[in-house]
């Protein structure tokens, strides 16, 4: 065993996923009963609590950026991006949010058409499809990357321009170290954000090999079942491992760049010979309806509403987010070395989400035309397998077979990229933050992961561990407050220091800014 797989953290994170894994596949049943009741406990009970705080982290970080901070570079101030605008795009998508887009791009909206938010209207109505067309864009919209934003803002602020390890145990580490253990609070507030992450990616990646083997279903007619999802995540394993082997500059970012240039060339197909015009109606409307309803939608809990919409949807995602940004903010940090917080902000609050919109206006809208004019069956057929929506929707249009494969192609590379990311960021987490963890634990960490995912599978274990991940969100949501607490107690901090330097120099361009100097000093 090499000197960085004896690191306490490292040692630590195993032991807890493999107790949880332990007891989810040998209890899957009583597993998933336990944790889905806490979960629903915990969503329908709190969800106030996770609105008001996911629309916080959107305040904040639009703040920033506008603030006098927005120019402040994540590294040095000389520093440039070091991956293009393109590839940092798609290298964003890659940790886990692509799949899950291409997974509920068509399957969301139908949902929400058959079963409209707070039972606003009636299902099956053309007013229940623009209602579900407008929640899913705020679902998968700017609050979805708040919270990946925000971590990964404040881990980048203080692993590239102060010069400290990428962890949360570093961002707190001033309150921690007031405590009497204060190194085993640290210690344990990384092994927290690696269990929460090993476990999201593990259950993420299961539910990717199910809707593969449901495509494979649907077109060639394969059983589903065990024997094809082993060799389908064996498939998997093999290649996000050769992906990790290769180095973040090559094997995610040019996976990333091929895999967001597919999604592209499939949403402009389906867009050229689906229901072009209500397509791009369905967009616009959709945006302009988003946007009008954005503070509505950000802050309403549906007191009133006994299906309990928001705690199975917008709540629960909120939740997800939560308990995965550990994971993609700190990605989200690693590759956006050198961009202004303005640049981070606009970047990773806004471009993700407007693909994401894009996306779901176009296969979404498509599904729901085809529902309302042709009767195509969509929404019975979503209804009865969630797995296969994408797939139903390409059996419609030209050449469906040639893109129902181009849409497993896209799920395929999505995934690998996924736990490419993941083994990258969990080694980075288990190694003190280093931006190159050693080879031999990402392939670890990869193993682990797929590992996890088989025995999840064979057992029926994963949507109880799912659930327990999402738990995650809760005590999390109160250390992402002392984070966002932190960095600006840091910035503010800085910034004094800058321009009590300037002052100093005599080099402070206008009195204003000594002034502001002597304040901020004082």
């Amino acid at each position: 065993m090499t000197k960085s797989l004896r690191q306490p953290v490292f040692l630590v994170s195993v032991a807890v996923v493999f107790l949880l894994v332990v007891l989810g596949a040998s209890f899957p049943a009583e597993f998933g009963q336990a944790a889905g009741d806490a979960l629903r406990w915990v969503t329908t009970r709190l969800g106030w609590f996770y609105l008001l705080s996911v629309f916080g982290f959107v305040v904040v970080l639009i703040y920033l950026a506008f603030s006098k901070y927005g120019e402040i570079r994540l590294g040095p101030p000389d520093s440039e991006p070091e991956f293009s605008y393109f590839s940092w795009i798609a290298m964003l998508l890659a940790t886990g949010f692509g799949v899950g887009l291409v997974f509920y791009g068509v399957a969301e909206p139908m949902k929400h058409y058959l079963n409209p938010p707070y039972a606003m209207l009636p299902g099956g109505t053309e007013e229940a499809a623009r209602l579900a067309i407008q929640y899913s864009f705020f679902n998968w919209g700017v609050h979805q990357w708040a919270a990946f934003a925000i971590v990964g803002l404040i881990i980048g602020y203080y692993q590239f321009r102060k010069h400290k390890p990428g962890l949360v145990s570093t961002v707190l580490e001033p309150i921690t170290r007031k405590l009497p253990a204060g190194d085993q609070a640290g210690g344990a507030l990384d092994v927290f954000a690696v269990v929460a992450t090993v476990m999201g990616v593990a259950t993420s990646l299961g539910l990717g090999v199910l809707q593969i083997n449901g495509g494979l279903a649907f077109l060639f007619g394969l059983p589903e079942g065990f024997a094809w999802q082993a060799i389908i995540l064996g498939a998997m394993a093999a290649a996000y491992i050769v992906s990790t082997a290769t180095g973040l500059a090559r094997g995610i970012k040019i996976l990333s760049t091929i895999n967001l240039a597919l999604a592209l060339a499939l949403m402009a197909y389906v867009l050229a010979f689906g229901p072009t015009l209500t397509i791009l109606e369905t967009v616009v409307q959709g945006l302009g309806d988003y946007l009008q309803n954005f503070f509505v939608m950000s802050l309403r809990t549906g007191p009133y509403d006994e299906t309990k919409w928001a705690a199975d949807w917008t709540v629960f995602y909120w939740a997800w987010v939560i308990a995965w940004s550990p994971f993609v903010g700190t990605f989200v940090a690693r590759i956006s070395h050198g961009r202004t917080i303005k640049e981070y902000v606009f970047g990773v609050l806004v471009m993700p989400p407007l693909l994401a919109c894009l996306w779901i206006g176009v296969f979404g809208g498509a599904a729901l035309y085809l529902e309302l004019a042709r009767e195509a069956g969509l929404a019975a057929a979503v209804d009865a397998n969630i797995t296969t929506a994408l797939f139903k929707l390409l059996a419609l249009l030209p050449l469906a077979d040639l893109l129902s494969i181009v849409g497993m192609v896209l799920i395929f590379i999505f995934l690998i990229t996924s736990a490419d990311s993941a083994s990258y960021i969990v080694a980075q987490m288990t190694d003190r933050g280093s931006t190159d963890p050693p080879l031999a634990k990402r392939i670890a960490w990869g193993l682990l992961i797929a590992g996890i995912c088989l025995t999840l599978i064979a057992t029926g274990g994963l949507q109880g561990l799912q659930a327990g991940a999402v738990l995650s969100a809760l005590p999390f949501t109160f250390i992402l407050y002392a984070m966002v607490w932190e960095l600006l107690r840091v910035l503010a901090a800085d910034r004094r220091a800058a321009l009590e330097e300037l002052y100093e120099k005599h080099e402070a361009p206008v009195a204003a800014t000594i002034e502001e100097a002597r304040q901020l000093a004082e």
